[in-house]
């Protein structure tokens, strides 16, 4: 029974989905009534798969075309994958109760359901998954879920075009992961992992064709962890429902990458070339992210910024070849964040979806669940001592100061930063006075949104202590003997949380604006650029030939060549039997003149 858990807690939402849509969907209240029932039973499976000392699942042949190809349909069951298991289905089974709330009165509620369950499947699909032809099927399904969550309210341009944004710069990424599966399976002949790790020594013979293979999974990554050059999709992606918000980017679609990243591990870390470049991708992204987060006004849109800042350092630790500071970061973050997004969900709403900071204030008093609950998320953010986000960040920081002085010091300033726009944040939103109707009159949130706040907030606290860190993701200590790293991050962190109160303590208006910062270094605007000048130049000159040389010189031109000699030949058919004898006549009468006389 225990080794069939796996297969039921992977095909269960899957069921609910088509349940939703096949049975339920004009009955908005039993859709959602079978998602959050898939999710939460998801969520005790997992803990149960957690607990449970079985190691084995059933595998079954899928492509077998031995010696040539072997796909099994199986699934992995170590550490790594049983307490992301437990992240993914337990954030998401309190993100479900949290949406019964938020699409109470959501026209298309029944869709909503039925997309949730379905991004759940496959995201389920990529923690479980044994070999890359598996996790790839399920990666793509995760960016099919994913458009369709953040396009859900489709009639709005905004949330369309976001929707394919995210979907077409995941493909980038994606096209190169699926370019690294093949290098490796024609080095190796396998797509399993654990043949692969088996067969290394095949490829490390090729330094240079294993740091492009590896470097080319690692674009994978960029696309769904939104890595610096792909990282534009997702501040974008908050055009959909705060839930799903919460969902992408606290430990699932985002997590993936660096899930993946881990997981192939023994493919990345052979190849000091492909960890350099992974380690600065993350330090670039983790501060880039950062300073853009400092002069964004919509509540949502900081925390996403604060997302891609968090992804960077997870991805820095995985070039810096610790994937379990990532692990264990992407662990804390995944319940601090998802708070976080819940939070601010709980206000948008509240205040009738306004999501600019300048127009709320003094909400600490009226929705005090949801302020002492943003507060708590905010602290373990910052990496406040003792809370979880303390302890993940610092080892992260530590792996960081014994392996990379530069790296380490951006990281550090990166903490500075994120102490400084998180207390921005707050102070905004919490103190100081109402600046619109909208917050004057802000009550607290039902308690089924509420309530996941409230259970989200405890590992927020806690998720970072002995038992957690050591039971749940084990991390080695760096080698810090003066321990100098708490020290470096805890000043770090207490410098921006004064400047952020030195400069927006009851400010009405944000006195700093620096453009480049506030408009997203322009990364936006090049791209439009660059596809003009590119893609669209070319298509501009594809479609001039097709239609003016191809068609109407080529195609058209004949065709009407054709018909005119028709039309011509056409006059001289006319059917009457006289004209036919006079040209008859006409043409005997030309044939002798040109036999006598030429």
């Amino acid at each position: 029974m225990a080794s069939a858990l796996p297969w039921f807690v992977l095909i269960l939402p899957l069921v609910s989905a088509a349940t939703i849509l096949l049975a339920t969907r004009r009955l908005g209240g039993t859709s959602a009534i079978v998602s959050v029932g898939a999710a939460v039973i998801g969520f005790l499976a997992s803990c149960m798969i957690f607990a449970s000392p079985e190691t084995k699942a059933p595998e079954f042949a899928w492509i077998d075309i031995k010696p040539f190809l072997y796909v099994p349909l199986g699934v992995v069951l170590d550490q790594l994958s049983k307490t992301m298991l437990l992240v993914v289905t337990g954030v998401g089974a309190l993100i479900h109760i949290y949406s019964l709330g938020y699409m109470r009165d959501d026209a298309g509620k029944s869709r909503y359901f039925a997309s949730l369950s379905f991004f759940m499947f496959s995201m389920l699909g990529i923690v479980l998954a044994n070999n890359f032809v598996m996790m790839f099927i399920f990666w793509e399904l995760v960016g099919v879920s994913s458009y369709l969550l953040i396009g859900h309210w489709f009639e709005r341009d905004s949330a369309a075009d976001a929707a394919n944004k995210a979907f077409l710069t995941n493909r980038i990424g994606d096209f190169g992961f699926m370019l690294g599966i093949l290098m490796v399976w024609a080095s190796t002949g396998s797509v399993v992992f654990s043949e692969i790790a088996a067969g290394m020594g095949k490829i490390t013979t090729h330094p240079g064709f294993l740091t492009a293979a590896a470097l080319l999974i690692f674009t994978g990554a960029m696309g769904k962890s939104a890595q610096f050059p792909l990282h534009v999709w997702l501040p974008d992606a908050m055009e959909g429902p705060t839930p799903v918000s919460a969902l992408i980017h606290a430990a699932t679609m985002v997590a993936a990458g660096v899930y993946m990243l881990v997981r192939v591990s023994f493919l990345i870390q052979v190849s000091p070339t492909a960890l350099t470049v992974i380690a600065w991708i993350g330090g670039i992204t983790a501060l880039m992210a950062a300073l853009i987060a400092t002069q964004q006004n919509d509540i949502k849109r900081i925390l996403a910024y604060s997302t891609l800042s968090q992804l960077g350092y997870m991805v820095m630790a995985v070039g810096l070849a610790s994937g379990e500071a990532a692990m264990f970061h992407l662990f804390t973050h995944a319940f601090f964040k998802a708070l976080l997004f819940l939070g601010a969900g709980s206000i948008i709403v509240m205040l009738h979806h306004e999501q600019n900071i300048w127009k709320m204030g003094a909400l600490s008093g009226k929705m005090r669940i949801t302020f002492l609950t943003f507060l708590i998320g905010t602290l373990a953010l910052i990496g406040f001592p003792f809370t979880s986000g303390f302890f993940s960040k610092d080892a992260i920081l530590a792996v960081a100061y014994a392996k990379s002085a530069p790296l380490f010091w951006i990281a550090l300033f990166t903490a500075f930063l994120t102490a400084f726009y998180m207390l921005r944040l707050v102070l905004v939103v919490f103190f100081g006075k109402s600046r619109s109707e909208h917050a004057a009159h802000g009550k607290e949130s039902p308690l089924v949104m509420t309530a996941p706040l409230l259970l989200l907030a405890i590992p927020a606290l806690i998720a970072g202590f002995g038992f957690f860190a050591h039971n749940f993701l084990p991390v080695p200590h760096a080698d810090d003997p003066h321990h100098v790293v708490p020290i470096f991050a805890t000043g770090a962190m207490a410098v921006g949380v004064i400047a952020a109160f030195l400069l927006y303590r009851n400010r009405e208006h944000d006195p700093v604006s620096v453009a480049i910062f506030r408009n997203r270094f322009y990364f936006d605007e090049l791209y439009v650029w660059l596809i003009r000048s590119t893609q669209e130049l070319l298509a501009s000159i594809s479609a001039f030939i097709d239609r003016w040389i191809i068609d109407v010189g080529g195609v058209r031109g004949a065709s009407g060549a054709t018909w005119g000699v028709g039309s011509l030949l056409r006059l001289v058919q006319v059917g009457n039997l006289q004209a036919y004898s006079f040209i008859f006549g006409l043409g005997i009468v030309g044939l002798i003149y040109f036999t006598v006389f030429r």
